[in-house]
């Protein structure tokens, strides 16, 4: 048996990679067909023009799904591995909320583009990075509480070294951004896709750009920290029928097997 076949293994690997690969087909599109400059570009600017820009689209929204699953499926082995303690009980709970609130955040991004509705764009991404890093944060505190009975150490300082990085990211990309977009190396810089090294502003660009790029790895790395965790998970749907049809029975068939039922008991 293949690692990926053990538990549900397979949900955060599928995450990872089918995200990682949505931001580079994208990025790899926008390149050949001139869209967007080689060198580090926004990942929003790879998804802005099409056909990028429909690539871009489903893609992101398939990773929310997954997304939404995989934080699902750590918050029910949360709960099974920690039944009778309230606190990890309230933080799981809080985990799930901030966690899909975040791929909330992703369906905009990639369904608002960033030159077309900016605002709405800017809010996905304050979604997904922002209520997503507080997400990391609860998801490495439960791993602290747990260990050593439940994690290892190990999976603890991992997940924080990858919220740490998370945390730098956000703080280097918001600070180059306020600078970028704050008057002094002109307007309308939003639309602008191309840039040229000479530039005044070039330097933030960059910086901005490579953040950005940052922060989303961070983000795939730590949800690579689940892969060994799940192996050791499945779980399944119970069916429970009420009834042996799916029509609606006359209301004299249903007298009728009320009174055989009360008849049967006495």
């Amino acid at each position: 048996m293949w690692w990926f076949q053990q538990g549900l293994s397979f949900l955060p690997a599928a995450l990872v990679v089918w995200s990682a690969a949505s931001f580079v087909f994208s990025y790899i599109t926008a390149i050949v067909l001139h869209h967007v400059d080689p060198l580090v570009p926004y990942i929003s600017d790879t998804g802005t023009i099409p056909p990028e820009r429909c690539l871009f689209g489903i893609m992101l929204n398939i990773s929310a799904f997954l997304g939404m699953a995989t934080m699902y499926v750590r918050y029910k082995q949360v709960h099974a591995l920690n039944p009778e303690k309230p606190k990890i009980i309230r933080l799981n709970k809080a985990g799930l909320t901030l966690g899909w609130m975040s791929c909330f955040g992703l369906c905009i991004i990639a369904n608002f583009q960033k030159c077309i509705l900016y605002y709405i764009h800017v809010a996905g991404a304050c979604l997904t990075f922002g209520v997503g890093a507080v997400y990391m944060l609860v998801q490495t505190i439960l791993s602290y509480l747990m260990q050593p009975e439940v994690h290892s150490k190990d999976i603890f300082w991992i997940r924080l070294t990858a919220f740490l990085w998370c945390c730098s990211s956000i703080v280097s990309m918001f600070v180059s951004s306020v600078v970028l977009y704050s008057g002094l190396y002109g307007t309308n810089l939003v639309q602008k896709l191309h840039w040229n090294p000479q530039e005044k502003g070039y330097t933030a660009h960059i910086i901005s750009t490579v953040s950005e790029w940052s922060l989303a790895f961070s983000f795939l790395s730590f949800f690579l920290t689940y892969i060994r965790d799940f192996q050791k998970i499945s779980l399944r749907a119970a069916v429970s029928l009420q009834g042996q049809t799916l029509y609606n029975p006359p209301p004299s068939f249903v007298s009728d097997e009320q009174a055989l039922l009360i008849a049967g008991s006495i």
